[in-house]
């Protein structure tokens, strides 16, 4: 966790608007999320929010049992800061979602461009367990990652591509497809990024 830690801490040092992920609106998280959160409380917890403006958005639409996971304490603070006294109406982890061990089930899990960086089998079959020990029955899976016609790295680092047929097959048969998309996000330099997402129902 020291060099992943460390390697994105110094990936937000800049203040985090300056990374080819930022977005001032997470408009097509907000949009997935809350076609799928049945209530103010669902617990949700967004996998790698960092310093996303995504828990912003979502506080103001009136959840209240909201969670940001990142392995970036740094991204985290940014994010803290921006929110002020309402940060304290979110639970923060700072931790590697493949070492993580939740201790509560959550209604939706969120991940934009997490997943993709688990390159190797070992690692996807944690991450996968992670989600399953995470969401409870019912719950749902809201997962955005690099198209195939994608970038090959970010933050100069390998990613796994992926069309919306190889998420709904690493998902498998615990989880029934409600939704899928496709995004084009533009860097803050400009550059196009094809996203897939899938929206996935525990069964």
């Amino acid at each position: 966790m020291t060099d992943s830690a460390e390697h994105w801490n110094f990936a937000y040092a800049g203040g985090g608007r300056d990374v080819s992920w930022f977005q001032g609106q997470a408009a097509i998280s907000d949009r997935l999320i809350k076609s799928v959160a049945s209530a103010a409380d669902t617990p949700i917890i967004d996998i790698g929010g960092g310093a996303s403006t995504l828990v912003d958005g979502l506080l103001a639409a009136g959840f209240n049992d909201l969670s940001v996971l990142d392995v970036s304490s740094v991204g985290l603070a940014i994010a803290r800061e921006r929110l002020g006294d309402a940060a304290e109406e979110v639970e923060w982890f700072a931790c590697d979602v493949l070492d993580w061990q939740p201790s509560r089930r959550y209604g939706i899990w969120h991940d934009r461009a997490v997943l993709h960086f688990s390159n190797d089998d070992a690692d996807r079959a944690r991450y996968r367990e992670t989600l399953l020990a995470t969401l409870r029955t019912g719950g749902h899976a809201v997962i955005g990652v690099f198209a195939q016609d994608g970038p090959e790295r970010c933050s100069e680092l390998q990613v796994r591509r992926h069309s919306q047929a190889d998420l709904a097959e690493f998902l498998g048969e615990e989880f029934a497809i409600v939704d899928r998309r496709r995004e084009l996000h533009r860097t803050p330099g400009g550059n196009p990024q094809p996203f897939n997402w899938v929206v996935a129902r525990r069964v």
